[in-house]
């Protein structure tokens, strides 16, 4: 695990370098009203992905019994790799809102490339582990990306359990991202000279945001309620 995160942490520092000295063969300094909706978007994805990540690690730290039990509900009734899909939901978020096309085709390649294999090593671990009962799980939950049909009439708090203990542990990254996007969106405005845009934008961010703390909120208070 320390590995993994020595590496990653490597990468986007290596990444945020390469940004830094050539900002404009890698962000997107178009403007105009196509932009602000896809930045709106990219955040809505964005806050997804952060909050998938917080209830998906915030209840397999619970319910694992440090590695002993296999952990099939919460997020991982919605599919078996939610974490890796958070990852996926931040990456396609921030690139909508800032970065040029190009780079979600560098990105998809270089997740697939990262994790597959990853994906495929820990699936084995846990059949391993797990038997006949990790055999059954992988019948019926997809490895990544969900049966969405499947989940749109189900209540959220079922698969997105969340506490605020969960939160607490996160909250750098959850702070961290959208300020880094924001002073992207900065940069931009001011390199390209559009002020207003940024203003449209960041009032589409304030109301993501907002619907998505709104929405965190119910899910905290309804599993505290199914806890009980």
């Amino acid at each position: 695990m320390k590995t993994r995160i020595r590496t990653n942490g490597t990468i986007i520092f290596l990444t945020v370098v390469l940004i830094a000295f050539f900002p404009s063969k890698f962000l997107r300094l178009s403007t105009g009203a196509l932009d602000a909706v896809l930045g709106c978007w990219g955040m809505a994805l964005v806050m997804l992905g952060l909050l998938l990540r917080v209830c998906s690690r915030g209840y397999k730290a619970e319910n694992s019994g440090n590695g002993h039990a296999l952990v099939k509900g919460g997020p991982y009734r919605f599919v078996r790799n939610p974490m890796y899909l958070g990852i996926f939901l931040i990456g396609l978020g921030v690139i909508l809102i800032s970065f040029r096309w190009w780079v979600l085709c560098v990105f998809v390649i270089f997740l697939a490339a990262r994790y597959y294999t990853l994906i495929v090593k820990e699936e084995r671990l846990l059949e391993q582990s797990f038997g006949d009962e990790y055999r059954e799980y992988k019948t019926h939950t997809p490895r990544l990306f969900p049966m969405l049909l499947r989940w749109l009439t189900r209540n959220a708090a079922e698969y997105l359990p969340l506490r605020w203990q969960w939160l607490k542990r996160e909250l750098n990254s959850v702070i961290l991202l959208p300020l880094v996007i924001a002073i992207i969106e900065i940069w931009k405005s001011v390199a390209i000279g559009h002020q207003r845009i940024l203003i449209v934008e960041f009032f589409g961010f304030a109301v993501v945001i907002g619907v998505f703390t709104i929405f965190a909120s119910g899910l905290q208070r309804d599993y505290g309620r199914s806890a009980k």
